[in-house]
């Protein structure tokens, strides 16, 4: 009897020491989830914001390792780098063409306000305020071009478009924004009245060109009959008044050899006087 009563109280023992242990290693477990959750880390090339119980932290955190009260605050990372983004949007040109445009477009958030943009608008700052915005300058800005002119004109467009993004987002939180046109589509009839119009000014200018290369020859063949007619006259004019002349002239083109048969007794060209 006393041995049955031996081994329950070891079991008894036992199971408390197992309690024990269990207890030991819950209280283990909870002191390191709260030293870890007293601890916060910010990755470079980000800012940290801290909400404790719902209510920001009216200030932006550095990247680095640093302290927080446990469970009942959380560190929410900002990205401060260049942030890209792509879209499409459909625009009017001045002309009532629809222009179906694909664009890159990025920028950095304003490091030190960062706080204060989640407080304000939280993280789906793209499409609240960002989108909107490129929306409405893509709308002002191609809706002064004539969607021809576009074509030709699009980095004179980027560049004002981005001007007007730099002006209208918010300057408390956004900075260095650029746009970038990646593609520029209008429907396949106007694509392909551009194309017919194209070909027939290249057509055109090379007529013109053919003309005025036709009436240039013209005129050059011109000016040298003129020369030609003139320096005759002249040459003419000149042998008319002068006998000696035209017996230069003859001599210039005699080769040198007497005539094997000669009219009356005079030899042409020689004139040696009377003696």
């Amino acid at each position: 009897m006393e041995y049955y009563h031996e081994k329950a109280k070891n079991k008894n023992w036992d199971a408390s020491k197992i309690l024990k242990w269990i207890g030991l290693g819950i209280l283990a477990l909870f002191v390191l989830i709260t030293l870890f959750s007293c601890f916060y880390y910010i990755a470079p090339g980000y800012r940290g914001v801290l909400v404790t119980l719902g209510k920001v932290d009216q200030k932006s955190y550095l990247n680095g390792v640093g302290f927080k009260p446990p469970f009942v605050s959380s560190m929410v990372d900002m990205d401060i780098k260049t942030q890209k983004m792509s879209g499409k949007a459909s625009s009017y040109t001045s002309d009532i063409q629809t222009a179906d445009l694909d664009y890159n477009f990025q920028y950095e958030l304003v490091a030190e306000n960062v706080y204060n943009l989640y407080e304000k608008v939280g993280l789906d700052y793209e499409n609240k305020l960002i989108v909107p915005a490129l929306n409405d300058v893509l709308k002002d800005v191609i809706g002064k071009w004539q969607a021809q002119e576009l074509i030709s004109n699009l980095d004179k467009a980027r560049i004002e478009i981005t001007e007007h993004l730099n002006n209208r987002l918010d300057k408390r939180y956004f900075k260095n924004a650029q746009f970038l046109f990646v593609n520029t589509d209008y429907s396949d009839a106007f694509e392909k009245a551009i194309e017919d119009k194209v070909i027939a000014d290249q057509k055109a200018q090379e007529a013109l060109n053919n003309t005025k290369r036709i009436t240039e020859e013209a005129n050059q063949k011109k000016i040298t009959a003129q020369a030609e007619a003139e320096a005759m006259k002249i040459k003419t004019e000149a042998l008319s008044k002068n006998k000696d002349l035209i017996e230069y002239e003859a001599v210039k083109k005699w080769d040198g050899k007497l005539p094997q048969y000669m009219l009356g007794n005079s030899t042409p060209f020689i004139n040696l006087g009377s003696k």
